[in-house]
């Protein structure tokens, strides 16, 4: 392919995909559900398995396979943006008087499924080879199965928590701490996990391992204080120290993508590092541009993801396969959940309510399938049966807290009440969510 042909094709595909992806994600909130119900929908759309098999040639016109690179390039770029915001977001000072409660709930809901994912990749392995999947499981395989049921979503289980009029509330709060701590943890022993994964690398993962611990605790004790220095005490240009800072954050996304660890932990490690203004607070002049840009731009990793869903292998066991894996997710994270919740001290009620928030699944979800697809810990038919497992979990939360609440779950809901649903992200307070994307 040309340049010109290049270019002309990567702009024709962009403009689809923005419009398609933010299209499709304004239609799933008309019907009450998170905006990355429709982006993902749309994502796997636009790929082989619908508009390829449905109009082939049209696909191969709009997606031919030379602008794959450049997709993948912006879809990385959209993760190292929004990954860097959720890190410079996230603080776990926000459990309070309710840290027994929050911290009971996440290691329930974080080992419960890591176990029973782990256990039946074990038992089952004999059925996964039907996946796809070799015959002898490695051990990082079998880890990345715990991993891949145990996620819980901030931004989607937040966008939920307000939508439903339960951001100032006990449950809400309990499981979006919960879930914020059961992010660091999943992440911790995800990057344990790509490590030892194998995959072409120069160096042995013993070695990628200890520079991987270097940098991490480098990155605190090197990085904090001269960006400190150089971004915060002296006079500059708020777009100049976001690009800054963007390449920051690219830089160690780069560093940790080298190690073996994807860039996904390098720009999480970028944000965390990011000092915050004097106070504490957040700088809104920082975090409404990485918002803006990551949600710009994410509708390319829904796509890239999209891309590899396999409908076309999904015959009886895969079918079978995924009312199993669905069944299990929300299973093995409602029922602990609630006994960590109710043991910890809360009603019933709001007990029942924090186990099925642990349930939600979505970005957070697709982004650790992707790192495993791309390190080859699952394969095409087990990374369709997972993509459709994070959709139907996510879809399924609604319903079941209506179920558990019957008619009293939206209360009656004030001005005030709507006014701070609807407004910008606040940045006088550390932002629990990690986020303030419109419900991804």
């Amino acid at each position: 392919m040309s340049p010109d042909a290049l270019v002309l094709h990567v702009v024709g595909a962009s403009a689809l995909i923005l419009v398609a992806a933010h299209a499709a994600g304004w239609l799933a909130r008309r019907l009450g559900q998170p905006y990355i119900v429709g982006q993902l929908t749309a994502g796997i759309a636009l790929g082989p398995s619908l508009l390829g098999s449905a109009a082939p040639g049209v696909h191969e016109t709009l997606f031919p396979q030379g602008i794959s690179p450049a997709l993948t390039g912006f879809a990385q770029i959209s993760l190292v943006v929004f990954l860097f915001s959720v890190g410079y977001e996230l603080d776990l000072r926000i459990l309070g008087d309710r840290a027994r409660s929050a911290v009971s709930v996440a290691v329930a809901a974080f080992v419960v499924p890591m176990a029973v994912g782990a256990g039946c990749a074990l038992l089952f392995r004999e059925r996964l080879r039907d996946l796809g999947m070799p015959r002898d499981l490695s051990p990082a395989v079998v880890v990345f199965a715990g991993i891949a049921l145990s996620i819980t979503a901030v931004p989607v289980l937040t966008a939920i928590v307000r939508e439903n009029g339960l951001a100032r509330t006990v449950p809400g709060v309990v499981a979006v701490s919960a879930a914020g701590l059961l992010d660091v943890l999943g992440w911790t022993v995800l990057a344990g996990t790509l490590l030892n994964s194998g995959g072409e690398q120069s160096l042995a993962w013993q070695w990628r391992a200890l520079l991987a611990v270097a940098f991490i605790a480098l990155m605190p004790v090197v990085a904090r204080p001269l960006l400190r220095r150089l971004l915060w005490r002296t006079a500059m240009e708020p777009s100049l120290r976001l690009a800054l800072l963007l390449g920051f954050a690219l830089g160690s996304a780069w560093v940790t993508h080298y190690l073996g660890l994807h860039v996904i932990f390098g720009a999480l490690l970028a944000g965390a590092v990011l000092p915050r203004e004097e106070d504490g607070t957040l700088d809104p002049d920082l975090v409404r541009p990485l918002h803006d840009v990551s949600s710009l731009l994410l509708p390319f990793f829904f796509v890239v993801s999209g891309q590899a869903v396999a409908l076309g292998s999904m015959d009886a066991t895969g079918w079978v396969a995924l009312l199993v894996v669905t069944v299990l997710a929300v299973v093995t994270k409602v029922g602990p959940g609630t006994v960590a919740a109710r043991l910890s001290g809360l009603s019933r009620e709001d007990a029942r309510t924090v186990g099925v928030l642990m349930s939600t699944r979505g970005l957070t979800e697709l982004i650790a399938l992707n790192a495993g697809y791309q390190a080859h810990l699952l394969s095409e038919q087990l990374y369709t049966v997972m993509v459709f497992m994070a959709l139907a979990t996510t879809l399924l939360t609604q319903p079941l807290l209506r179920l558990t609440h019957g008619t009293t779950l939206r209360r009656s809901r004030t001005p005030t009440d709507h006014a701070a649903d609807m407004a910008p992200p606040d940045t006088s307070h550390p932002d629990p969510t990690g986020t303030g994307l419109p419900g991804l």
